[in-house]
């Protein structure tokens, strides 16, 4: 497992399979994606993972966090997170958070996010806001 710097571009693809297969691709775009860095994970010359991060003064929003379905469940994603979190750190970023499927709450839990506000939805998945302060 490589964890990169990957183009906006590049994340497409896996975003589009993962989170919104029944989209188009241009809906996997993100306004700010030239503003974004974007990470990828490859395993035998190819993606199987892509995130982004958005950074604004001190805070950091991670967004279109996806892992190939057949790839799930072998710590990916969690190398990802601590990647990330490590690069944010050395970047002097003080909160990460992100929107979260509710799904998914209890991975992000395991990296010390916690829910703030109230469950939300976008179309009909629901989500919380998780968030963490870097030390």
């Amino acid at each position: 497992m490589k964890i990169m710097e990957i183009s906006a571009e590049q994340t497409l693809p896996i975003r589009h399979k993962v989170l919104w297969p029944n989209q188009s691709v241009e809906f996997c775009r993100v306004p700010d994606d030239a503003d974004g860095l974007h990470y990828g994970v490859s395993e035998g010359g190819a993606l199987v993972c892509v995130a982004s991060v958005f950074i604004s003064g001190e805070q950091a929003r991670l967004r279109k966090f996806a892992t190939l379905p057949e790839c799930q469940g072998k710590g990916i994603g969690t190398a990802v997170i601590e990647h990330i979190l490590a690069d944010l750190k050395e970047r002097n970023v003080r909160c990460f958070w992100c929107d979260a499927r509710e799904s998914a709450g209890g991975f992000y839990h395991r990296f010390g996010m916690s829910p703030e506000g109230e469950r939300f939805y976008k179309g009909d998945v629901p989500y919380f806001k998780m968030a963490m302060i870097l030390s």
